[in-house]
């Protein structure tokens, strides 16, 4: 990884000044046409949970779930890297087409995973300290909150920055270098931690 960051830092002022010092960049931060796919996955999730839907909440659960690992390990892993390879003008290029569909994907499929997995847990009786997934229960809240705090809290506001600079008339390359570099990191992070969330889920479905 650390290579990767290397190898992300070299040349940035050079390529702005070989791409023309970099114009800006004609994309929409927010996607808007999957606004209302996003509302309709949100509602029937709040249905499932308002009406305590068994085969709803497994349903939200397992497809977010799956959504979020494979995100995690696809971009962590693969997209990542591939980014740290690339110039800067093909990584503000690239950006400005993929995380906008980031930043409606990613809080859709964390709240579909939380959101359900918590009226599970409760349904079937998780949080009784007795229960034979109690243990690796709290095991999954812990990693789940670290990896949700990284997500929510680190990734998407540093996707969102990247957007609102390439829409400058003149983006900043060094501000797009900081903040990919974060992006790279954390989406390493989260995509290691959810290795440990698989082992963990695998654990609380066979008790």
């Amino acid at each position: 990884m650390t290579d990767v960051v290397k190898q992300a830092d070299q040349g940035v002022s050079g390529e702005l000044a070989s791409a023309g010092g970099g114009k800006r960049l004609e994309f929409n931060i927010i996607p808007i046409r999957a606004l209302p796919l996003v509302a309709a996955v949100i509602a029937g999730l709040i249905a499932s949970i308002g009406g305590n839907w068994q085969w709803g909440l497994d349903f939200y659960h397992v497809v977010g779930g799956g959504l979020w690992t494979g995100i995690d390990l696809f971009v962590g892993f693969v997209v990542g890297p591939i980014i740290g390879r690339m110039s800067v003008p093909s990584r503000m290029e690239f950006s400005s087409r993929f995380m906008p569909k980031m930043l409606v994907i990613m809080p859709t499929v964390v709240t579909m995973t939380l959101g359900s997995g918590f009226q599970l847990a409760r349904k079937l009786g998780y949080f009784n300290p007795g229960a034979s997934q109690h243990g690796w229960l709290v095991a999954s809240f812990i990693v789940v909150g670290v990896m949700t705090v990284i997500a929510l809290g680190i990734l998407e506001p540093a996707n969102l920055a990247v957007l609102f600079e390439l829409k400058k008339e003149q983006p900043n390359g060094k501000v797009i270098e900081k903040l990919m570099r974060r992006f790279i990191y954390t989406a390493g992070i989260t995509g290691a931690m959810q290795i440990a969330t698989l082992i963990i889920m695998t654990r609380v479905a066979t008790l």
